[in-house]
């Protein structure tokens, strides 16, 4: 609700400040007097383009100031005379959307159940520039125009509206069928066909990817795999002392036999000489080490510490010829032979290209394979991941288009009623013979055309005939401001009868919605915009006084001239004051006893 709107150095304005109410408020006063600049100027607040006209900022000033202060919903009470509706008291869908719009533009905006106050101003700079900021924080142009259908709607003057919107006309749509629910169930079905299929392509992608890769990666791991690379293997000692496995692979292992069988010429002339040392020669030390312990046998019997002496040989004689044995066994083992020596290099060969390609080391060869590997395994994996997914898209697809068909069929339902419904009420409002149409499209595209959305599969359009024989025509291209102020009357007037007490949450603005009329029909409107009042806030303007003696509230608008300067003044007008307006408006200038008995009784009759 529009709780204050203050303007300052705006056209005619100086500086003034309205203190709006519940209900239905009403703008009266002579013509010219700026009751139609307080509607620009609310107007401006909501986001629409700065006007290219000279005098917008009010001579003498270097801005103009506007500034709007809106309660939400659950702070105030939507019906007239102080008793606050049950629906009144829960937060506003269009509220907490506005609160998501902000936070996600980074304005801060009181914590609570419903949130505080809402502050909107804009500075109306020269040159058509100006500033806005909510809540004291600063902010575009455009997001005041994102929120302002979350604040108000403004109708008339033939201003671009967001009942023009073709998204908006299908919430008008499902508003007065009745459909909050089925459409808010279509949208979960819509959110999830669409979370699964952003799922679906985004594994596609990778599979594409992975599928270029196929080849090379099959070829990468089979040549690693070929070349079968093993670890290399600790010492028995090693092992027998519970050692860990040496940890170098096999390129370290055939470095070491390539150096060996460099050097097995070598190796095997000095095995064979120490051999011959140890054991095989006459003079061996197993020779020598026999003939000593023979010597001490001999005498060992007279000498007590003898016998522990020729003990010692005969032990160094066994080791002597363990070692003998193992150098032999060594030496049988020894392969000089040449063909051995190039094919370890050819290993060894093959293995420095693989390091080349996939190392540096082994250890990253390896590790590259089981890469190669898992790439391998889920793009096998993909094949049955896809088969999923396909199956849970083609499901969520089939549950999104059961509803939506089901909805369609509601609303094409709904459509019909809110045609009989528009045109009883047009035939009230003086536009009698006029043809309303809400034209449904039911799209039987694929959903990979993109014809899918979160509304359904319906597309809708408002279309308005209002005179007999002409053909009907989208509303967006009325010409008349007051035909069109009416039809929105219309509009809301049916869609609002079948809303919960107090489900309405934002202002809504009419201006020159007494074009063309009088009398009974200018009555019918007042009586519409009271009933209206007494679900949400109605703002509007006036010349008629068939329609003020409805409102809830009155203010008058005027001009006058102040330090040599004329300035637009407003006045809350209750009691006598409110009867001589009413009075003025029933005979102009010239106001007599009777004139002031009728405003009475008018205004008694409708109140």
């Amino acid at each position: 609700m529009l709780q204050h709107l203050h303007i300052e150095n705006y056209a005619l304005i100086d500086s003034l400040d309205l203190e709006f109410r519940p209900g239905f408020n009403l703008l009266t006063g002579e013509t010219g007097s700026g009751k139609s600049i307080v509607v620009d100027a609310l107007e401006l607040l909501l986001g629409e383009k700065v006007p290219a006209l000279a005098g917008i900022i009010r001579s003498g000033a270097d801005r103009a100031r506007i500034t709007g202060v809106f309660s939400p919903p659950a702070l105030r009470s939507l019906g007239v005379g102080g008793s606050a509706s049950p629906s009144s008291r829960n937060e506003s869908t269009r509220w907490t959307r506005l609160l998501a719009t902000l936070a996600e533009s980074g304005i801060e905006t009181p914590e609570g159940p419903a949130g505080e106050d809402l502050v909107v101003q804009r500075d109306i700079l020269p040159g058509g520039r100006s500033r806005v900021f909510i809540n004291n924080q600063p902010a575009t142009v455009g997001l005041a125009k994102t929120i302002a259908p979350c604040l108000a709607e403004v109708h008339g003057q033939n201003e671009q509206q967001e009942l023009f919107s073709p998204s908006a006309q299908l919430q008008t749509l499902d508003r007065f069928g009745g459909l909050g629910a089925p459409a808010a169930q279509v949208r979960e079905r819509f959110e999830r066909w669409k979370e699964l299929r952003a799922k679906q392509e985004d594994l596609t992608r990778r599979r594409q990817e992975r599928l270029r890769q196929m080849d090379l990666w099959q070829f990468q791991k089979r040549e690693i795999e070929e070349a079968a690379i093993t670890p290399g293997q600790g010492s028995k000692e090693d092992a027998r002392d519970g050692a860990r496995e040496d940890a170098r692979l096999e390129d370290a292992r055939l470095e070491a036999e390539k150096l060996r069988l460099a050097h097995a010429a070598r190796i095997e002339a000095r095995l064979s000489a120490c051999y011959d040392l140890l054991y095989d020669s006459a003079n061996s030390a197993v020779a020598a080490l026999s003939s000593a312990k023979k010597n001490l046998d001999d005498v060992s019997p007279y000498d007590a510490a003898l016998p522990p002496l020729a003990e010692a040989l005969l032990s160094a004689k066994v080791s002597i010829e363990d070692a003998a044995l193992s150098v032999r066994d060594h030496l049988s083992r020894l392969d000089a032979s040449p063909g051995r020596l190039e094919e370890v290099e050819n290993r060894l060969a093959l293995l420095d290209r693989l390091k080349r390609k996939y190392g540096p080391t082994l250890d990253d060869v390896l590790r590259y394979f089981e890469e190669v590997s898992g790439h391998l395994r889920a793009a096998e994996s993909d094949e049955e991941a896809t088969r999923t997914i396909e199956r849970e898209v083609a499901e969520a697809a089939s549950a999104f288009e059961t509803v939506a068909r089901e909805l369609s069929r509601r609303r094409a339902r709904a459509a019909k009623e809110l045609k009989r419904a528009v045109e009883s009420e047009l035939q009230e409002l003086a536009m009698q013979g006029t043809v309303f149409e809400a034209r449904l499209t039911v799209s039987s595209t694929p959903p990979s055309s993109g014809a899918w959305r979160g509304s359904g599969i319906d597309e809708v359009e408002f279309q308005i005939s209002p005179n007999p024989g002409e053909p009907l025509r989208p509303l967006a291209r009325i010409a008349s401001g007051g035909e069109l102020s009416r039809i929105m009357l219309a509009l809301e007037t049916v869609t609002d009868a079948r809303q919960s007490s107090g489900s309405a949450d934002h202002t809504l603005v009419f201006d020159e919605v007494d074009s063309g009329i009088g009398g009974r029909a200018a009555e019918t409107v007042g009586r519409k915009l009271r009933a209206l009042g007494q679900r949400r806030q109605v703002l509007c303007v006036t010349h008629l006084p068939q329609i003020a003696s409805f409102a809830h509230h009155h203010f008058r608008v005027e001009k006058v001239e102040q330090n040599g300067r004329t300035v637009t003044r407003a006045e809350y007008l209750e009691g006598r004051e409110r009867v001589t307006e009413l009075a003025r408006m029933l005979s102009g200038s010239l106001v007599t006893d009777a004139v002031l008995k009728h405003a009475t009784q008018l205004l008694k009759s409708n109140q």
